[in-house]
């Protein structure tokens, strides 16, 4: 049984080597402060040489997704790499970036015509090493453009962050992770008057060789911090009359 078992894990790493994974001999220090949400990934470590896809069908889940990802680039860039955020309808305000220690001078916007130049732009400059991360904005991506993009991060190792307003078609691209993340009330500490830190609903809806599952997180001014759920959570979208746009 033990030669079986042995057999069995050699043949799943080999396949993670295959599809661009690679083994980290410092687990924990690879590790970039997404709890919980981090295990489901494979080795328990967030892949930075991915393309991950983000659902932002309503504007709130675009609104929330934005925040989550700047989350994730307040980490990718502390070695003081840039960004590049390309798109053709941009609703982000860069300031807004700070409240997520993000310095908005080090991302690079490209507001362009069409979605042709936005995966362009995108896939060219997935392909400069010296970049953090590359967030692109698009309807839709389709499987060939996909792989492109995947195959370009596997080469350079910067991570892709696609935000993608079609939802219709999950299936047709080979993204690492596809999320989709939506706005939860926020609570204030001490009962406090004012508004509390950014709290999303996570839902990791697919993980290439991974476990997908639905986490709570907050950015807590310096850190993501997970929230353990209690009772019924309610998505801030799904209160009457509360809808962003």
């Amino acid at each position: 049984m033990n030669a079986k078992k042995e057999l069995l894990q050699k043949l799943q790493q080999d396949i993670l080597l295959w599809q661009g994974f690679k083994p980290h001999c410092t687990g924990n220090a690879e590790r970039i402060g997404l709890g919980e949400i981090e295990n489901s990934f494979p080795g328990g470590v967030f892949p930075k040489k991915a393309i991950h896809e983000f659902i932002t069908i309503q504007p709130e889940h675009s609104a929330a997704s934005d925040g989550f990802i700047a989350g994730l680039l307040s980490v990718l860039m502390e070695n003081g790499a840039a960004c590049v955020w390309v798109s053709t309808t941009r609703n982000l305000f860069p300031a807004s970036l700070s409240l997520f220690n993000v310095e908005p001078e080090r991302i690079i916007f490209m507001d362009v015509q069409s979605e042709k130049d936005v995966l362009w732009i995108t896939e060219e400059a997935i392909k400069c090493e010296g970049l953090a991360a590359v967030v692109a904005e698009l309807n839709n991506v389709s499987l060939i453009e996909s792989r492109r993009l995947q195959l370009a991060v596997e080469t350079s190792g910067v991570t892709g962050f696609i935000l993608r307003k079609d939802g219709n078609k999950k299936a047709s691209t080979v993204a690492t992770a596809r999320w989709k993340v939506s706005p939860l009330p926020s609570v204030t500490q001490d009962g406090l008057p004012g508004i509390g830190f950014p709290r999303w609903q996570v839902e990791l809806l697919k993980v290439r060789n991974g476990n997908p599952g639905s986490f709570i997180l907050e950015w807590a001014g310096e850190k993501f911090e997970e929230i353990k759920k209690t009772g019924n959570q309610t998505i801030w979208s799904d209160l009457e009359g509360r809808q962003i746009g």
